[in-house]
């Protein structure tokens, strides 16, 4: 089943998004140094970059590239949740009359549009704070250096925790990262998992996982 297959193929391949540098200038090694150092970066295969994404790659597109394996890693995270959830509670009287049935993926045409509209303010809103917490304001942007985060910014980090979960200690915060990006990545190799099983044969993921006991 491919939702397995995605999440053997997790396990196997969710390291860092980068890979070590192979040149031998002292800028390269710098930069190398310091990406072995970021977030997500664990054995067996440490640095991991396959396309080589990395190598032609500025500091600043760095950055780029880690909000945003942060950002779909969240989102993906909470679309496989949904996708569970979605379909566990499928029928029930308390989502819109029991009108919501079959799989996640159906879910989407039958959910009225009011909801729609409502979820597109809320994601809006949250894509407008993060890009003023993250961004350089257009108007003060370097010509060429389009999409431009602020030097002070960390990726992924909008200064929202209200569970306080987040550690003081600088080891501990690193190892937290980590496992976001872990569970990220696997998120969003289970939601393409997800989304191929359920086209191929219009089955639901919680129908697929009782048809293996």
């Amino acid at each position: 089943m491919k939702t397995v297959a995605a999440a053997i193929l997790a396990l196997m391949g969710s390291t860092a998004a980068f890979q070590p540098f192979t040149t031998k200038s002292s800028a390269t090694i710098n930069k190398a140094a310091m990406v072995e150092e970021l977030p997500g970066v664990i054995a067996p295969t440490g640095f991991w970059d396959p396309l080589g994404l990395a190598a032609k790659a500025d500091d600043a597109t760095l950055k780029r590239y880690r909000e945003a394996e942060i950002t779909h890693g969240r989102v993906a995270m909470l679309a496989t949740v949904g996708f569970l959830v979605g379909e566990k509670v499928e029928g029930s009287s308390f989502l819109w009359d029991a009108s919501i049935k079959g799989p996640a993926i159906t879910h989407f045409l039958q959910v009225p549009h009011e909801f729609w509209a409502f979820l597109v303010v809320i994601i809006g809103a949250i894509e407008i704070r993060r890009a003023q917490t993250a961004f350089v304001p257009p108007e003060e942007v370097p010509v060429g250096q389009a999409g431009l985060m602020r030097e002070n910014y960390t990726p992924g980090d909008l200064g929202w925790d209200p569970l306080s979960l987040s550690p003081e200690d600088p080891l501990e915060l690193q190892e937290m990262k980590t496992k976001e990006l872990q569970h990220g990545r696997l998120a969003m190799l289970a939601a393409a998992g997800f989304l191929a099983q359920e086209a191929v044969d219009g089955q639901g993921i919680l129908e697929h996982l009782a048809s293996m006991n």
